[in-house]
């Protein structure tokens, strides 16, 4: 019975598919990933985990199609997470591959072009291959889909209407106040997205910009590079009191603002108005703090709104498009040919065999040759055979028609022919 070949498959939740209190169940933070790669080498023998505000994906490669049912069930028991399975999607395939190369090129992201996927792709690679946890394939795959990312974003404008979830975080605090200019920030986070958001802020024109994390020194440190002022973050409820927007980005496992830290902070403000925007996952702020008076709390999936491309935008979102659907068909010329090197193998080694066993034939009839007669003997066999399969493994590599080739040459010969690639 032949084997079934494998097949590149991934299984994951996204803000496509579930709402951010879904998928913050199944986030994965940095000092989970090495021992859930861990596990993933044992049940999978390779895996990738992508792991960001607005998705977690599993990538690996399984023995059949069949096999791409388990990957649901063994991401929920990662993280020990209770999460409806209709708010999952797998794919296999091309249809896998077409998706990474979506998600580092930014399209698939929520706010479309954002340049914080192509980091955490690579990121998630990079973690995957120091845990061991990385085959030929998945390497082939993630290398591919971050020169995708590069491509797509050095050839259009995708880019250029959203650099970040930071900056459409942005976007709605001007939506929400009608300006920015004179507005009092409070980023609570000094990690990259909360640098992001306060880049974008100060570039609109914001007053004043605090800047607060659990490191003192890192809050310093993004301060002074903003022109904003650090706050401790023992002090957070009196920044919270002095705060127009509140935009906070940290790597918490749990709430960092919940309403006993901020209920203290309005009665000081005179009726204004406080604008939290979590763009964490796990989220940083309790639902619960949205219930006050005077707070307009939004989460990351609000920013959808306002994150929409637009008018010029939808056309270089095509032309991206265009470059993802060109990359996939070159991966699926490299997959395709993958299908041919055991054929290849077979081939050699079936000529082998007859050209060894003919020409020792031949060399029991000869006694007489003197050792250098045999070498030019074996050597011009060897020859004769490679000369002889040179055209029909160039074809076999090279044509437009890969299966039907590798077909008819294995049936010509007699050789072992493995089931296509998919």
């Amino acid at each position: 019975m032949k084997a079934k070949a494998p097949v590149i498959a991934l299984a994951g939740i996204s803000h496509h598919t579930a709402p951010v209190e879904e998928r913050e169940a199944l986030a994965f933070a940095p000092s989970e990933l090495s021992s859930a790669l861990a596990r993933l080498r044992d049940e999978l023998g390779a895996g990738v985990l992508l792991s960001t505000c607005n998705r977690t994906e599993l990538y690996t490669v399984v023995p059949s199609r069949e096999e791409t049912g388990r990957l649901v069930p063994l991401l929920l028991e990662l993280k020990g997470a209770e999460v409806a399975p209709s708010r999952f999607y797998t794919l296999s395939g091309l249809e896998a591959v077409r998706h990474l190369y979506r998600v580092a090129a930014g399209l698939d992201s929520m706010v479309v072009g954002e340049s914080q996927i192509q980091g955490q792709v690579r990121d998630a690679f990079s973690a995957a291959t120091d845990a061991g946890c990385v085959n030929g394939i998945l390497s082939r795959l993630f290398h591919t889909a971050l020169a995708v990312g590069k491509r797509a974003r050095r050839e259009t404008a995708i880019g250029r209407w959203a650099a970040s979830v930071g900056g459409a975080a942005v976007a709605l605090a001007k939506h929400v106040l009608g300006g920015l200019e004179g507005r009092a920030v409070l980023v609570v986070s000094a990690g990259a997205t909360g640098k992001l958001a306060a880049r974008a802020l100060s570039d609109a024109g914001a007053g004043r910009i605090l800047v607060t994390n659990r490191t003192y020194a890192r809050a310093v440190e993004v301060a002074r590079s903003l022109g904003g002022c650090p706050v401790p973050f023992s002090e957070l409820t009196q920044a919270l009191g002095q705060a127009d927007i509140v935009i906070s980005a940290t790597g918490a496992q749990g709430f960092v603002l919940g309403p006993e830290e901020v209920a203290p902070a309005l009665p000081g403000r005179a009726g204004r108005p406080l604008v939290i925007i979590d763009i964490a996952v796990p989220r940083d702020v309790d639902p619960a703090v949205g219930a006050l008076d005077g707070v307009h709390l939004y989460d990351i999936d609000d920013l959808q709104e306002v994150a929409a491309p637009q008018g010029a935008s939808l056309r270089e979102l095509r032309r991206a498009e265009a470059i993802v659907e060109e990359e996939v068909a070159r991966f699926q010329d490299w997959w395709q040919s993958l299908d041919v090197v055991p054929v290849i193998a077979a081939l050699r080694q079936r000529a082998e065999e007859i050209r060894r066993q003919e020409l020792e034939r031949t060399l029991r009839r000869l006694p007489s040759l003197s050792d250098e007669e045999r070498q030019r003997i074996e050597a011009m066999t060897a020859a004769i055979v490679n000369k002889l399969l040179h055209a029909p493994i160039a074809r076999l590599k090279d044509g437009a028609d890969i299966a039907l080739y590798r077909e008819v040459l294995a049936d010509l010969f007699g050789l072992p022919l493995e089931p296509p690639r998919k």
